[in-house]
Parts: C-alpha cells; sequence; structure tokens
C-alpha cells in the first residue's frame, strides 16, 4: 500500500468502535478523535476494558467492530515500523525481563528509526540516554535489566517509549508501580509534552492525576457504557462515585483538586 500522510489534523480517531472481551461488549459505539496537544486520560474500575480499548486504538488488536484511523488512514493499513514512529505503547505488564542491560533495552525503543543496516547511530544513542535522564536511571545504564526493582522497571519501560519519540504515546498504567516523586516527574514529562504538540493516552487509577494533568477524561463503566468529556467539569465527586459505585469526595482548594475515597 502506499504510505499515508505524514500528517493530519486529527491524530488519532475512532468511530463507532466496540470492544469486546470473548462476548461481553466492554465499550459500545465510541466516538473519539484525538488533536495533536491533547492528554487523555481514561479511567475506570477494574475490568472495565481500559487496556483493551487502548490496545485496539494502538492498533495490536482487533476492534469488534468500528474503525480506528490514524491520521486519517485505518491504523491496520499502516506497515508496522511506519506505525511505531508515530504511536508509542507503554504495556501494563510488559513480561518478564529479558537478560539484557539498561541501555540495550532502552535502546530497543529506537527500532522503528533506525536504517537497513539496523545499526544504532550516535543520534539513537543519545535519545536514549536522554530517555533514561528523565526517568532518572542513567546511574543504572549498565545494569542487567533483571536485577531492578519493579518501580525501576517500570520506569526503564517509560524510558523505552520515551526513546522511540513517536508524537502520541499511548500509556497503560504508567505510574502504578512508582513512588509519589516519579509518578509526577513521569507525568509532568507527558504533560510537558503534550504542550510542544504531542499527545498522550493514560489510563490511570487516581483521578487526582487525571484532574491534574489531562485535558479531557474518557471514564469506561465495562457495561458498555462510556462518557468523554473536559478534565475541569467531567470530573467530579458525583461522576467518580458513579463510575467507581464508591463514594468518592473531591476536595477544592481554589488551586488543586484532591479525589479522596470515602
Amino acid at each position: 500500500m502506499a504510505s499515508p500522510p505524514a500528517a493530519a489534523l486529527t491524530r488519532l480517531e475512532c468511530h463507532s468502535l466496540d470492544v469486546a472481551a470473548g462476548d461481553r461488549i466492554l465499550v459500545r459505539q465510541l466516538e473519539l478523535s484525538l488533536q495533536p496537544g491533547l492528554f487523555l486520560a481514561v479511567l475506570g474500575p477494574n475490568g472495565a476494558g481500559k487496556t483493551l480499548t487502548l490496545l485496539t486504538l494502538a492498533g495490536l488488536r482487533k476492534a469488534a467492530s468500528g474503525q480506528v484511523l490514524l491520521e486519517g488512514s485505518p491504523v491496520s493499513d499502516w506497515p508496522a515500523r511506519q506505525r511505531a514512529r508515530r504511536i508509542s505503547m507503554l504495556l501494563q505488564d510488559p513480561g518478564d525481563a529479558l537478560p539484557a542491560t539498561v541501555e540495550e533495552t532502552v535502546l530497543g525503543g529506537r527500532y522503528a528509526h533506525l536504517g537497513l543496516a539496523g545499526q544504532e547511530t550516535a543520534a539513537d544513542r543519545e535519545a536514549a540516554l536522554h530517555a533514561l535522564g528523565v526517568v532518572q536511571l542513567t546511574e543504572l545504564v549498565g545494569r542487567e535489566v533483571i536485577s531492578l526493582s519493579g518501580g525501576e522497571r517500570q520506569r526503564l519501560s517509560i524510558a523505552t517509549v520515551i526513546a522511540q519519540d513517536a508524537p502520541l504515546c499511548i500509556l497503560d498504567e504508567p505510574v502504578n508501580a512508582l513512588d509519589p516523586g516519579h509518578q509526577i516527574a513521569v507525568m509532568e514529562f507527558f504533560r510537558e509534552r503534550c504542550r510542544a504538540g504531542h499527545s498522550v493516552i493514560a489510563s490511570l487509577h487516581d483521578p487526582t492525576l487525571a484532574a491534574r494533568f489531562s485535558d479531557a477524561v474518557l471514564m469506561l463503566d465495562g457495561a458498555g457504557g462510556w462518557s468523554l468529556g473536559d478534565s475541569a467539569t467531567a470530573l467530579n465527586g458525583a461522576t467518580l462515585s458513579a463510575l467507581y459505585r464508591h463514594p468518592i469526595d473531591e476536595i477544592n482548594d481554589g488551586q488543586r483538586r484532591v479525589f479522596a475515597a470515602g
């Protein structure tokens, strides 16, 4: 096929998208349009289909029905290498650690940019070291991945996504294994990328982080229902209490909103 256009006004969109697990429809008739610069948070209870939705949007899983368009062309039509230059995905469970060093692993994020010879250039190594610096792992560059803690492995996975340097990052629970300081640092980094014109879709368990860093929020109820709106208005105690089927209180001091389970 001919290569899809290099850029388009709408970065990612889906129409009448159904996401299913077996014969159960988790998300029904989803309509979404993601513009450059937008940070979209995805919230929902366990089993609501957040991961399956992200995989479908990334073109890594077939939709039950409907379509996903990347820069105006069906995401499934993009050659894998070209798609990887435009979408990077952080998996919730990347699997067992391979016998590799931190540096070798993060350089794997550069595979879509390598030339025909498949050799990393100085620019690739610079991008990899920059990504490790973002997640504060530079001092562990020579360590074997298997020797890292769970939080360090998560930061390495994030660094690999950063090194890929795609304009759209799809992140499945990016901060769950991280301590509060690293959580904020990672979220601030991706928020800054959006200010520079990139786009982010991130599933989160913490609505406080969603309120602080996202522009829009997609809430999935797991029974096919969904709602999409601006984070500033769509995230509140009432909507979150209904979403999680548990009382959620909103605390607002005029500068920051915090959500806590009642």
